[in-house]
């Protein structure tokens, strides 16, 4: 099981994670906060956990699920969650990756490499009265 979130800042921008070189899976990429839950966890704690150990952010309410994405050509179930933060860029701390940063949302999809399945989920999301609402809240 694997939990990641999309994380929206009060301008509606998305956190968005750029993989390493060293990454053991899809190094250089793009995709979201996240990773593999431990055993004891729920879904929901993992993209918690995952969350604070990549950025050193929580969001500001309990994160609330979003999808649930089958992949069994990577024998994988990704859980996505959504979260809203009052945080900024200057917030972030780098805990995994080359980079994580704010992207506004019309940018999120401008061709830059996605982990597998990311590029559903974001497009479907960003297309979502969910999106709408949580990019809404100044």
């Amino acid at each position: 099981m694997n939990a990641c979130v999309l994380l929206v800042d009060p301008d509606g921008r998305l956190l968005l994670q750029l993989r390493d070189g060293n990454a053991t899976f899809y190094p250089n990429v793009w995709g979201l906060p996240g990773g593999y839950g431990e055993a004891e966890e729920t879904p929901q704690q993992t993209a918690e956990r995952e969350l604070w150990e990549e950025t050193g952010l929580r969001a500001d309410a309990p994160l609330r699920p979003l999808a649930v994405q089958s992949m069994p050509e990577l024998n994988l179930e990704v859980h996505y969650f959504l979260g809203a933060t009052r945080a900024r860029q200057e917030d972030v701390v780098l805990g995994e990756g080359a980079a994580m940063v704010f992207v506004p949302g019309d940018e999120v999809l401008d061709g830059r490499p996605y982990t597998p399945g990311t590029v559903e989920v974001l497009t479907e999301f960003l297309a979502s009265p969910e999106y709408a609402a949580v990019a809404s809240r100044r």
